[in-house]
């Protein structure tokens, strides 16, 4: 409990709100908030008090400067390096060389010994500015003033203090209040003084109840590094990467529906040698290949930053996605929310304009790392190594350096697009670079080598959470719809989806759902490894495919276990970007030699002659050849039907030959947990076989609903091999007994009452096609992203031809 004086220079977090921006800044008065009303709900914030906007007017007032400071800055150019910088230097030195007065020392003082409490020994505190106008919903002031860490000793907590004062005129400062219109003597300082987290002892960093590169509300991004977080803000290290789904967290689940491992190779610790407070050590590489928080943890983070976006949406009246800096504890292994501010980049974006950027042909990759936005760029290469060559770079140019910090901002703003070796999506490079809607890519590792002065390239963040820079100014399209304009169609317009890490920016394109997301891309991309060959690892003879496994495994004792994750954290993106809607995911439908392709697949594939017709799809489920290989695929749905609470998930089995085939694939489902209308599992058929549209009155008694996969029910009833160049003319979709059996089955299944759709290429690439499904009384139509809105008018117009209600 603190009992020290009532004062206007200091108020303690307990005795502050959201309302007190103006006396205590915009951290001081969050981490109040915090205080006062989340503590109850759980969530923990180390303590502190604020020292208020009024003690810093006081200090400047008694130290007679406020004049010399409106001098010094009244021929200011912020354009002009030299001239913001010494305009800067000069204000800063004149508040370094003045004096707090004796009373507001002593305040300082007092309140300091009453945190410390009953220990004899010095506490440790973070010392933050705060100013006045921060953190408001439309300026992230992201790094402007100084953050100090590990400070002890009534000494070096008023000198701090006092350099907390000057950093409200960094040249960075300066810069970006002329840049947002704010008034240099209208914006004051409060500071924070809070109990140190020794996360020096553990780890810390950042996180956001919003996807940061797409908008998407339902997810929280966490970013983890080892030691104390300013690495990570600052963009010093590579940090882990974990994305949570809120809905279902909030009903008891666990939906870890990413992690990915960053190269963590710093960590910033107390420095017990004396000059410096703290200081940057190597993380061992035994540690950088683990991630840095446990499952449980990231839960625990993420139900504390759910916990905090909802009490301020209902403070505000309307979502209000938050930026939160959070730590660990080495000691107690305690977590702790440090700090917490308004989301100010895509808490602003317009919602009813879906913009797109897509790149007409592709180059050389010259270097790849983690997007930042969704847009694309070009211009010529500028390599910055250290911040005293900012005076180099020219507006348009695109900025290469190995990271940034607050003082690169002044040149940030004329780039056409980042490109940094080091930092995550959280990072200061990441923040700035969306708030200035330019495209940035961070942790290329090498890419102040790969680029060279003067190179033109082409920025494209519009690929994923992969950004690529290619060689060469390459064309590319900008295309923006009105999505209030767009009537809905009653055929239900759906999706094909392959690739997890566009599943959150596509869901925004207006759909109802994905028809066919396809298991065979996240095997290929994000596994690479015959299940065959993690089951049997011990075992393995090929020597180079063992060494391969065991890097790509590295932190897995249990290898199998690998293939279960990375596939169901791959299908959770996926399922969580368009629940609750339908997400029908095609169980894996790889031929012979594609297994084959995969590392260690040769000793488990037989050569066929033609793999098309061979052992492929519902075939390979039950067979003692693959069996146990697909036991591993119903432990990735099933732990992101039920650990994750993505009920919203559909299975659809392809390639099934006869009856007697679909019933021995769910038979071997229901081993693994996985059975028909238990907890309202719906297992789909691919109509892709003749016999599929023969039979489908009997299919249709064994599967909940069909989808045609035109692509192979063309070449088997035309007998055209799809993959033959010289009969591909003959290969169409449009032909007249391809459109007859698909009338008929259409017809079928409304007879009997069950759900039909198609996820084939056709009605992607013709219109009329998507047209004629509609005549039939097709359910839904599943195409690829880039045609959904073209074939949704097409729809649209013949339902309305029909006589259709919209």
């Amino acid at each position: 409990m603190n009992t020290s004086p009532a004062s206007p220079f200091i108020k303690w977090f307990a005795d502050i709100t959201i309302n007190d921006v103006p006396l205590v800044g915009g951290k001081n008065a969050s981490l109040g908030e915090m205080v006062r009303e989340l503590t109850a709900k759980g969530v923990k914030v180390p303590d502190g008090f604020a020292i208020t906007a009024d003690a810093y007017r006081h200090f400047i007032r008694e130290a007679g400067i406020d004049e010399s400071i409106r001098a010094t800055l009244a021929d200011l150019d912020t354009r002009d390096m030299a001239n913001l910088s010494t305009r800067g230097q000069s204000v800063r030195q004149a508040i370094l060389n003045a004096t707090l007065p004796a009373d507001l020392q002593e305040l300082i003082t007092t309140a300091y010994r009453e945190l410390q409490g009953s220990s004899t020994a010095p506490l440790d505190v973070a010392v933050r500015s705060s100013a006045t106008a921060e953190d408001l919903p439309d300026a992230s002031f992201a790094g402007q003033q100084e953050t100090y860490l590990n400070v002890h000793g009534t000494a070096a907590l008023l000198e701090t203090c006092k350099r907390c004062f000057a950093s409200l005129f960094t040249d960075r400062a300066i810069s970006y209040r002329v840049d947002k219109g704010f008034d240099h003597f209208k914006v004051a300082l409060s500071i924070g003084v809070q109990r140190m987290v020794r996360s020096d002892l553990a780890c810390s960093g950042v996180m956001f109840t919003i996807d940061t590169e797409t908008g998407f509300r339902d997810a929280v991004m966490i970013s983890a590094a080892y030691g104390l977080g300013e690495n990570v803000v600052q963009g010093s290290v590579t940090p882990d990467e974990f994305l949570v789904f809120k809905p279902t967290l909030k009903t008891g689940h666990r939906p870890v529906l990413q992690k990915t491992v960053g190269s963590k190779e710093f960590k910033l610790v107390y420095d017990s040698g004396g000059g410096k407070m703290v200081k940057n050590i190597p993380v061992a590489l035994a540690d950088r290949a683990k991630l840095a928080l446990t499952d449980d943890e990231v839960l625990e983070l993420a139900r504390w930053a759910c916990i905090v976006e909802d009490h301020y949406s209902a403070k505000r009246g309307q979502h209000a996605p938050m930026d939160l800096e959070w730590a660990k504890d080495g000691i107690t292994s305690e977590l702790f929310i440090v700090q917490a501010r308004p989301e100010t980049v895509q808490s602003r974006k317009d919602l009813d304009v879906l913009e797109s950027y897509v790149l007409s042909k592709r180059s050389t990759v010259l270097t790849s790392g983690r997007s930042v936005g969704a847009k694309i760029a070009t211009g010529r290469v500028r390599v910055i190594k250290s911040a005293e060559f900012i005076g180099q770079f020219q507006q348009g140019e695109v900025l290469v350096t190995d990271k940034t910090d607050p003082d690169w901002q002044p040149i940030m703003k004329k780039a056409a697009g980042i490109i940094t070796n080091r930092g995550g999506r959280t990072c200061h490079a990441a923040i700035v670079s969306r708030e200035l809607g330019v495209p940035a890519i961070v942790g290329t590792e090498h890419g102040t080598e790969a680029l060279k002065d003067g190179q033109m390239v082409t920025v494209s963040c519009a690929e994923g959470d992969t950004g690529f820079v290619y060689e060469g100014e390459l064309p590319f399209e900008v295309q923006r719809t009105d999505l209030k304009s767009l009537a809905q169609p009653r055929t239900k317009v759906m999706m094909n989806l392959a690739n997890p890490e566009e599943a959150f920016a596509l869901s925004f394109i207006p759909n109802d759902g994905v028809g066919l997301a396809r298991m065979e891309f996240i095997i290929s991309t994000y596994i690479k490894i015959h299940p065959l060959a993690l089951i049997n690892f011990a075992q393995l003879a090929d020597a180079a495919a063992k060494a391969e496994i065991e890097k790509l495994t590295a932190g897995y004792t249990d290898k199998p276990q690998f293939f279960v994750d990375k596939l169901a954290q791959g299908v959770a993106m996926i399922a969580a970007a368009f629940y609750p809607k339908d997400v029908i995911l095609r169980l894996s439908d790889f031929k012979t030699n594609e297994y084959a392709n995969l590392i260690g697949g040769k000793a488990y594939e037989p050569a066929e002659e033609n793999p098309m017709l061979g052992f492929r799809g519902a075939s390979r489920y039950y067979h003692p050849r693959y069996q146990a290989g697909f036991a591993l695929e119903c432990r990735a749905v099933k732990k992101v039907r039920d650990e994750m609470g993505l009920t919203n998930l559909k299975l659809m089995i392809p390639f099934c030959r006869t009856l007697d085939e679909g019933r021995k694939v769910q038979a071997e489902m229901e081993k693994h947990g996985l059975k028909r209308s238990q907890d309202g599992l719906e297992i789909y058929v691919m109509c892709e076989i003749p016999a599929n549209v023969i039979l489908a009155e009997e299919f249709a008694d064994i599967f909940d609903g069909f989808s045609i996969g035109s692509n192979d029910l063309t070449q088997l009833i035309l007998g055209v091999d799809r993959d033959s160049e010289i009969v591909a003319p003959i290969f169409d979709e449009r032909n007249a007994a391809v459109k007859k059996m698909i009338a008929q089955v259409i017809a079928t299944c409304r007879a009997k009452g069950r759900k039909i759709g198609i996820c084939g290429q056709a009605p992607s690439d013709y219109p009329e096609f998507a047209q004629f499904l509609v005549e039939q009384g097709i359910d839904s139509i599943s195409l690829t992203p880039d045609t959904v809105l073209k074939a949704r008018l097409a729809i649209l117009e013949k339902e309305k031809s029909m006589g259709l209600p919209g």
